[in-house]
């Protein structure tokens, strides 16, 4: 079993290898839902290009939903990211908040936060910033956010209570979030779990959907919804890298139990946990 801070390591190492990965190597491996499936994390990706504000640079086809589709920005917004990446989520945001509104995008991976300003830069964004740091510890003040999106990355945190709460202490009262993930509705074979690749896709560090829900409310949200739902198909390329051909014969013959989800909720007053609310 790995421990929490090699988890971390872990995803913190592919990810750093995507980033620095040649912008046309990359457009030619990470093809999205409808391409190659080279990578578990191409095979959930949702199309962002009919988004205003969408970065063709930015996009690295690593998130598994569209939350900022669903997030309900408002001009003038502060709008923060967690796990921004090349930033694809923040441009789409800033246009939706605009230029009197403020996008702060938040990652731990050093070689995404150089990418992602690199692309603000390119775009003249002076209201857009990227600031290293954990989601368990999310490097802004309380009460900052009229808005948080995350695209497939809460699910890479060990701690999803902590995370959790701490989405919940940098919302004002009133604010909301829209986060896209990855969960389960059934038991994953244990190869597929240990697989670094896997953590990356967020398949191996997936839980139970009704357990994810049960932090997002324990954590003192109100207004739970799934915006969204989808399952994740993993195909059988994928899957010999990890299980022979009956475990695989075996894996397809269950119901889909691996499935993408956007849920949206609410923070309503200053709880965090079930004990005061």
């Amino acid at each position: 079993m790995n421990t929490n801070e090699e988890i971390k390591e872990m995803v913190k190492q592919k990810y750093s290898e995507i980033a620095l990965q040649d912008q046309q190597t990359n457009a030619s491996s990470c093809c999205g839902s409808g391409g190659c499936t080279t990578e578990v994390y191409n095979v959930m990706s949702d199309e962002y290009d009919h988004l205003e504000g969408y970065n063709a640079e930015a996009d690295l086809k690593l998130g598994c939903g569209l939350p900022t589709e669903f997030a309900k920005i408002q001009p003038g917004n502060t709008v923060v990211d967690l796990g921004s990446g090349a930033g694809n989520d923040c441009f789409v945001a800033r246009h939706e908040t605009g230029e009197t509104g403020k996008v702060i995008g938040i990652d731990f991976t050093p070689e995404m936060i150089d990418k992602a300003r690199s692309n603000a830069d390119k775009l003249n964004f002076n209201n857009v910033e990227f600031r290293l740091g954990d989601l368990e510890n999310i490097p802004t003040m309380s009460n900052i956010a009229d808005v948080v999106v995350s695209n497939c990355v809460m699910n890479l945190v060990p701690n999803k209570p902590k995370a959790f709460s701490e989405v919940h202490r940098i919302l004002k009262v009133g604010g909301h979030f829209s986060i896209s993930d990855i969960v389960l509705t059934g038991d994953l074979p244990k190869r597929i779990k240990n697989a670094a690749e896997m953590y990356a896709g967020c398949v191996a560090s997936a839980i139970q959907k009704d357990d994810y829900l049960d932090i997002i409310k324990n954590s003192g949200f109100k207004n739970i919804t799934i915006q969204k739902e989808k399952p994740i198909i993993i195909p059988n390329d994928i899957l010999k890298n990890y299980l022979n051909e009956e475990e695989i014969e075996t894996y397809n013959s269950n119901q889909n139990i691996i499935f993408s989800i956007t849920v949206y909720a609410e923070k309503l007053d200053e709880c965090c946990g079930p004990t005061c609310c």
